[in-house]
């Protein structure tokens, strides 16, 4: 049963993602970026680059090409920490604030067509479940 749970919890998430690429692709925006500009909304201030890749669970390294990117797209900024001027501080533009709010309604939506033939309490049991799974 291990295995057959693990390959269904695994399309499911193949699932969410390609419905996500297809929702966010007409904003011009990969899952990860999508990831990364809700990872600085809810931090609700600007952000080190090192708080972001541990935000979102990648290397350092990796969250430059993201952020340029964003940054190209007018998504987000960059300035100097005032208080490390070796750091360098990501916030969300107002398009970036945009994005966020477009995102998130995707994202509901593909949630709803994913999750929609479960009732509220199936899928609050799910929730309960993966989180259970989640923080071990």
């Amino acid at each position: 049963m291990d295995s057959e749970l693990a390959d269904l919890v695994h399309r499911v998430g193949r699932r969410l993602k390609h419905g996500y690429a297809a929702g966010f692709a007409p904003l011009g925006l990969s899952p990860g970026q999508a990831r990364a500009l809700g990872a600085i909304a809810r931090a609700g201030e600007p952000l080190r680059m090192v708080q972001l890749a541990d935000a979102l669970r990648i290397a350092p390294r990796s969250v430059t090409s993201v952020i340029d990117s964003l940054e190209e797209a007018g998504f987000v900024r960059r300035d100097v920490d005032p208080a490390n001027r070796r750091s360098t501080l990501v916030s969300l533009t107002r398009e970036g604030q945009d994005a966020v709010t477009e995102v998130a309604e995707i994202r509901r939506d593909v949630a709803t067509h994913t999750f929609g033939v479960l009732t509220e309490e199936q899928q609050g049991r799910l929730a309960d479940l993966l989180r259970a799974v989640d923080a071990d």
